[in-house]
């Protein structure tokens, strides 16, 4: 029986990645609240994910365009409206919004009751934005439109000033 047990382990792939609902890393920028699922460190920097939960009246980030990846959306609760360029979305449970590069957008949630998304970033370039963010946030500086902008712009991302 022992050697079935080594066998049934030495089988297993140790790269598989289980995040339990207690795990990932939390990231929280005012009043919303991210849980880093996969930063892509075990898919070659492909993939990540992320699950956001935004508080009731959130306004998100100013319209902004990745150069470099994908943003995908699937909303788990809630409404959160998207922009996209003029064009507002209500995206309710069970929508995917998929995002490519060079396509201006945000998001908000203009409920009364919080909204859950997951997200996924591909490749994963965009999820050491947020850390930066709340590396601000605890060093105490101010987190302006300038230096927002100054982040978004290490990672391929610039505001889409043709909307606003």
């Amino acid at each position: 029986m022992t050697d079935v047990a080594k066998t049934s382990e030495s089988q297993a792939d140790p790269s598989v990645s289980v995040v339990g609902p207690g795990d990932g890393e939390t990231i929280v920028l005012g009043t919303t609240r991210m849980r880093i699922l996969e930063d892509g460190g075990r898919t070659g920097h492909r993939l990540a994910i992320a699950e956001s939960v935004l508080a009731p009246h959130t306004q998100g980030p100013p319209q902004h365009r990745h150069a470099r990846h994908d943003e995908g959306f699937y909303i788990l609760s809630g409404t959160v409206r998207f922009t996209v360029g003029d064009e507002d979305h209500e995206a309710t449970a069970g929508t995917l919004v998929m995002v490519p590069p060079g396509t201006p957008h945000t998001f908000a949630n203009p409920t009364d009751q919080p909204a859950v998304m997951l997200s996924t970033f591909t490749p994963d370039l965009y999820v050491q934005y947020f850390r930066d963010l709340q590396d601000m946030n605890a060093d105490g500086r101010p987190l302006t439109p300038q230096t927002n902008i100054d982040a978004m712009s290490r990672y391929a991302t610039e505001p889409a000033t043709d909307f606003t």
